[in-house]
């Protein structure tokens, strides 16, 4: 059986120019690295609803339970202008003792870490009392529709029980160690269209300019506070984000005016009851105003937290050990596809550093993905103890 390393795996990985939704070979191609594991692996392609198909895997070794999970994606962003980078994005390069290349810790290295782990854990003990499966998409970057969102109903489908996840999302925001999320908050994104009546600037009182009625609504939007936060998670908060009358004319009252919104929220709330909210003050303005409206919704996830319990704490544990750092629980950030994988498994985030996600130069310490590679192979050997 191979031993994996970590570090060419994740330059293995890199290589691959998955820009979501393009797979370009990387699910494949791990999904081969898994099966000389002894892992039985099926590649599962979703397409529709307005998305284009999207390449995703599940691999299992064992049969029995409990089936201890590793959830991930080998999509990544684009990297922007080339031109910004020291390195060719998909030519991974070390400099100064850190992995360069788009994906580095966001989040095809955490990836290398769990399957560098596992191949550790089954070289040194080919026998153990449940199962280790791998649930990787190609859509968590984009909208998520063909991801691991339809992975999780087909597992569902088929009755294939997780007992318990470890999302490998970069959590940690400046040293690894310091962060473990058990939660995170809801998304709604949301579309405001106020119509007006079209009219000549000189007479005002012919026409009804929708501009002030969604000034009017924005403002009221923004003084509304949702509420203080708890515990577990910070307050809700609503951004504007962008603002769109699409009038070249200087001497038109316009016809149409459109807000976009998006909303973080705790637990506190439920999409639906931040819809109720929203729909009663546009509702109640537009009215006041003589204005007509249209509001339309993306629900992209509801806040979730799953509470610390004995793996959670063993987790912790172990991340300090080995880093010689307390990590903290959080719900900070954006989403993740754990708010999928919740549906059918208690589950906890844990990766890398994410200071660079996203960025130009996108890296990794070389020290971390050994630290990272040690922290998942022991809570392999804990969890199966």
């Amino acid at each position: 059986m191979p031993i994996i390393n970590e570090l060419e795996l994740s330059k293995d990985l890199i290589r691959f120019p998955s820009v979501t939704p393009k797979d370009a070979g990387a699910i494949k191609f791990l999904s081969k690295k898994l099966k000389k594991l002894g892992f039985n692996c099926k590649i599962l392609e979703f397409k529709g609803n307005g998305s284009k198909p999207i390449k995703n895997l599940y691999a299992r070794i064992g049969k029995r339970g409990p089936n201890l999970c590793y959830a991930g994606h080998t999509d990544v962003v684009p990297p922007g202008n080339m031109k910004d980078w020291t390195i060719n994005p998909f030519k991974p390069s070390i400099k100064k003792n850190y992995l360069i290349g788009r994906g580095a810790n966001d989040m095809k290295s955490s990836i290398a870490c769990f399957v560098a782990a596992v191949s550790n854990f089954l070289q040194k003990k080919h026998k153990f009392n449940g199962s280790i499966s791998f649930l990787i998409t190609g859509d968590e970057e984009g909208y998520a529709i063909n991801g691991t969102k339809k992975v999780v109903d087909y597992l569902k489908r088929k009755k294939e029980k997780i007992d318990f996840c470890i999302v490998g999302e970069p959590t940690n925001p400046n040293k690894l160690g310091e962060m473990i999320k058990i939660g995170r908050r809801g998304s709604l994104s949301g579309k405001i269209e106020i119509i007006g009546t079209q009219g000549h600037i000189a007479y005002p009182h012919l026409s009804n300019n929708p501009i002030n009625t969604l000034v009017s609504i924005c403002r009221k939007l923004k003084e509304k506070k949702l509420d203080k936060g708890n515990k577990n998670f910070q307050p809700s908060n609503l951004e504007f984000t962008s603002i769109n009358v699409n009038n070249k004319a200087h001497n038109v009252i316009p016809a149409r005016a459109i807000v976009r919104f998006n909303v973080r929220y705790n637990n506190l709330h439920t999409s639906s009851s931040l819809r109720k909210k929203i729909n009663l003050i546009v509702r109640k303005i537009s009215n006041k105003n003589k204005c007509k409206y249209k509001i339309d919704y993306i629900a992209n996830g509801e806040a979730f937290l799953t509470k610390p319990g004995k793996n959670i704490f063993m987790a912790k544990k172990i991340i300090k050990k080995i880093t010689k750092i307390t990590p903290k629980f959080s719900t900070t950030g954006g989403t993740s596809d754990a708010r999928f994988i919740k549906k059918i498994s208690p589950c906890l985030e844990f990766g890398l550093v994410n200071k660079t996600m996203h960025k130009v130069d996108e890296c990794v310490s070389i020290s971390d993905l050994k630290k990272l590679t040690k922290i998942y192979n022991e809570f392999l050997v804990e969890y199966f103890k």
